[in-house]
């Protein structure tokens, strides 16, 4: 009887995937330095290939791996070093196989191979017997050489090779001790169901007792104990399957990750760069359902460092980098979460190409754009046709990645994505993103008698802060939470509830002065909202709207709570964008005051809230004000144009605010200059060093008055 090679395909091709992810992840971990043992490891993976795929009668693929061996086994006994040809040539072959074993997939077989890539595997063998024809080809410099062939090979094999994307499994692999557990458990439900059968004949026979009018007080106390019992035994072994369960669909990052690698390699090539990508933190466990979605966003990703941040290798060398650029993606868990940092070194973003185009694309008034931060000015790359590239590409510069990118973490995803960057050192963008979709933790909340929650995630505290403790800024409540100032909205009253009558009738017979506050927070950016009840927290299942509701930027998902009720998830980064439009209507109607003065104030904070407060108390009373996020940022704005007064904080990164000071003093434009430190700190040392070091007025945040911080403005400004 002849044995049905087909059978074992499949059984191939996934233990081919872990060869070719080993393969991968070692030939980056050898470009950092030679391991005997990483070449050891490589060369059993390429063995293996190459055993089991000759035991299937796959001879192309066969051929492929045994010239890959052949060359690490030329580096195993030490005749031929590591170098960047033997790297590129090594990711080549790599590569060759990666487009075969998918071709083996999608279409049952693996063609022969063309006349390049049989040229190409005698040429893998001619180095590993030959390694001086690495030598020799460096001295002719020829482009026939050996060192040539780590060019693209024909994709020919490779499916939708014009379409760069990550590539994923459509299985998955559950250990045994896993599945044993989720049996048991399952067992375990079927032995608790049958207890609620017997609760259920029990009230059948309590139905009749009562039926008699006999006396069955203590009979229906002991029922309901027992069914109260049932049921949070019952719910402990549901949570736990449903955590068994997840457990089992959890799977390592490296499953998108390791083809990033070669991703950047096709693309740099393409664009005649050259790139490393570096991954850590391949191992860390995302749910399968996270991994499918991620990897679109992750592709835009590598394409704008790619395009817009790696410069060639000429504007390298002019700038003193290396010829080489870096991309490097990081994994990292945090609690709940996981973090993911896509970061290259290449020239960062332009923050005055930034404004230019927001500028032309009427994406913010000259007005807006003047009064935002760096940080500010940056996130402008989120908004929906927006792009810095001069030229429409392939790769980029359709200005629907960054959007794409947003849109797919933070409303599909439920995460969070910020950028930093450095101009002409580089930009990292990081996304924070659940484990799973499947539950996430809810806080759920009542306002105006409507039940609404808040997913974990966009949660920074909830507080308990009396009326008296809010102070009055432009008009509008803030309060101070550790050395910022926070503004306080009601949340009714931001989305428009109407009060029922049963919240107000309640509200009348309760005298308490004490408000509830739930902070909530995207970035560095928070509100405060006052809300009436705090209902519960617990995971829950989040539903996705339905298509005729998914415009509704208010709401992002739906919970289903007892009783099968339906809760909406409020989206959190609408309210605060909400909550700046009515801080900014009620700034326009304020700038009457004072129009005359137009003195120049420049603020330096780090926090973000107590900035844009700051601002909007100054700007309603005429002052023109500049923002800066920390003592370097103000010095550097201080030294770039004259300010009449400068307001700063204390405790604040890479410089406090008494340095600040005491740099600005050294500065001859600002010898006599107003300077007032605004700080939470009331240590009467700290006082006096901020005397010490050159400060006009020092004002406690937990005292803070704006008529106050007016009235010694105008002081020392007079």
């Amino acid at each position: 009887m002849a044995l049905d090679i087909k059978k074992f395909i499949s059984r191939f091709i996934e233990e081919a995937r872990d060869h070719l992810g080993r393969l991968t992840q070692g030939l980056v971990d050898l470009e950092q330095g030679v391991d005997v043992e990483q070449i050891n490891s490589l060369f059993r993976s390429a063995h293996t290939l190459k055993g089991s795929s000759r035991m299937l009668k796959l001879e192309s693929i066969t051929q492929v791996a045994h010239s890959l061996e052949d060359l690490l086994s030329a580096m195993r006994d030490q005749r031929l070093g590591s170098s960047e040809e033997v790297s590129a040539l090594l990711y080549q072959a790599v590569d060759t196989l990666t487009d075969q074993i998918e071709a083996l997939e999608a279409k049952g077989e693996v063609a022969t191979l063309t006349e390049s890539q049989l040229g190409f595997c005698k040429q893998l063998t001619a180095l590993a017997e030959n390694p001086d024809l690495l030598k020799t080809s460096a001295k002719n410099e020829k482009p026939e050489s050996i060192v040539a062939t780590a060019e693209p090979i024909s994709t020919e094999t490779q499916p939708n090779a014009d379409k760069p994307a990550l590539k994923t499994s459509d299985t998955v692999r559950i250990k045994l001790s896993k599945l044993e557990e989720l049996i048991k458990l399952m067992g375990e439900l079927v032995s608790n169901h049958a207890g609620m059968r017997e609760l259920a004949a029990t009230a059948r026979y309590l139905e009749k007792q009562a039926e008699n009018k006999s006396n069955s007080y203590l009979d229906m106390q002991q029922f309901s104990r027992n069914i109260r019992e049932a049921v949070l035994s019952q719910e402990d072994l549901m949570q736990e399957l449903h955590d068994k369960t997840l457990q089992m669909r959890m799977l390592p990052l490296g499953i998108v990750l390791d083809s990033a690698s070669r991703l950047v390699r096709d693309m740099a090539r393409s664009l005649d760069k050259q790139v490393e990508c570096r991954i850590q933190g391949s191992e860390i466990e995302l749910d399968r359902q996270m991994i499918d979605q991620l990897a679109d966003p992750m592709i835009h990703l590598l394409r704008n460092a790619l395009d817009h941040g790696i410069e060639t290798p000429a504007e390298r060398e002019k700038k003193d980098k290396p010829a080489r650029g870096l991309i490097q993606i990081t994994a990292r868990q945090d609690s709940g979460w996981v973090v993911l940092d896509i970061l290259d070194d290449g020239a960062g973003l332009s923050l005055e190409a930034i404004r230019d185009k927001a500028l032309k694309k009427n994406l913010v008034t000259e007005t807006d754009l003047a009064e935002m931060s760096d940080q500010e000015v940056t996130d402008l790359i989120f908004l929906p046709g927006f792009s810095t590239s001069a030229m429409i590409t392939e790769v980029s510069g359709r200005g629907v990645g960054m959007d794409v990118v947003k849109r797919s973490i933070v409303d599909e995803l439920q995460g969070v994505i910020s950028v930093r960057t450095q101009p002409g050192k580089g930009s990292c963008f990081t996304l924070r993103l659940p484990l799973s979709l499947a539950k996430m933790r809810v806080l759920l909340i009542g306002a105006a008698g409507q039940e609404l929650g808040f997913t974990a995630q966009y949660i920074a505290e909830l507080l308990s802060v009396s009326e008296a403790e809010l102070i009055k800024v432009a008009d509008r409540d803030a309060v101070i939470i550790r050395n910022e100032f926070v503004p306080v909205v009601k949340l009714a009253d931001l989305i428009n509830l109407p009060a029922t009558t049963k919240q107000t009738k309640r509200r009348l017979a309760s005298n308490k002065k004490e408000l509830l506050l739930l902070v909530i927070r995207v970035h560095t950016e928070k509100l405060a909202l006052i809300i009436d009840d705090l209902l519960d927290e617990r995971d829950l299942v989040i539903k996705q709207l339905p298509e005729h509701l998914q415009s509704n930027t208010l709401i992002s998902g739906m919970v289903t709570t007892g009783q099968n009720s339906l809760v909406s998830l409020l989206h959190v980064p609408y309210l605060l964008a909400k909550a700046r439009k009515v801080r900014g209507a009620g700034k326009n109607e304020s700038k009457t005051v004072g129009q005359q003065l137009r003195k120049r104030i420049l603020v330096v904070d780090d926090s973000l809230n107590t900035r844009e407060i700051e601002r909007d108390v100054l700007e309603a009373w005429g002052y023109q004000v500049t923002l800066a996020e920390h003592g370097q940022d103000g010095l550097d704005k201080a030294r770039a144009e004259v300010f009449d007064a400068v307001l700063t904080d204390v405790e604040m990164p890479i410089m406090d605010g008494f340095t600040l000071t005491a740099h600005l003093r050294e500065e001859e434009s600002y010898k006599d200059k107003p300077i007032i430190i605004i700080t939470s700190r009331a240590k009467e040392s700290d006082r006096r060093r901020g005397i010490e070091v050159g400060a006009d007025a020092y004002i406690v945040k937990g005292s803070f008055d704006q008529n106050s911080l007016v009235d010694t403005l105008k002081i020392l400004l007079d």
